[in-house]
């Protein structure tokens, strides 16, 4: 039961209120910053190993074209390697070691004037096979996206 105060005496005034929303919006930033803690320590771990994985790319190119100029691109650690390969009869075949996170490229294959038909594929040691073909004077085959 609460206590009574006499008649004409002043009544006293209530015990202050604690205010919580300070301690749960502290509570909420501490949290939160842990957690962008794991993640970024995570994240980081990801990116160490990724860069660091060795990767094998093979590249083939097959058909009946006799004027093919092949061009390709790949990452290289953190530099982009470019090259360009005239060839006068098929099949070619050539294999690329490389590593780093952005170990993907792209490979063109392009028919001259004397026409024929061509098909390039690239196939990465994580299982990853990319392909295409074309025929026709000047045509076209690309591989990229591995």
């Amino acid at each position: 039961m609460s206590e009574q105060v006499p008649p004409g005496e002043p009544v006293p005034p209530p015990p202050p209120r604690r205010r919580m929303w300070p301690w749960v919006l502290l509570l909420v930033a501490v949290l939160l910053a842990l957690a962008a803690g794991a993640v970024t320590a995570v994240l980081s771990d990801v990116l160490r190993s990724e860069g660091s994985r060795k990767v094998h790319i093979r590249y083939e190119v097959t058909g009946s074209a006799r004027d093919v100029v092949l061009t390709y691109s790949t990452w290289r650690g953190e530099e982009l390697s470019t090259g360009r390969l005239a060839l006068r009869s098929l099949p070619w075949a050539g294999e690329l070691d490389t590593k780093g996170f952005m170990s993907g490229g792209s490979f063109v294959v392009s028919v001259g004037r004397g026409g024929g038909d061509v098909s390039c594929a690239v196939t990465v040691d994580d299982g990853t096979r990319r392909t295409d073909s074309a025929s026709g004077a000047y045509a076209t085959a690309t591989c990229d996206g591995y």
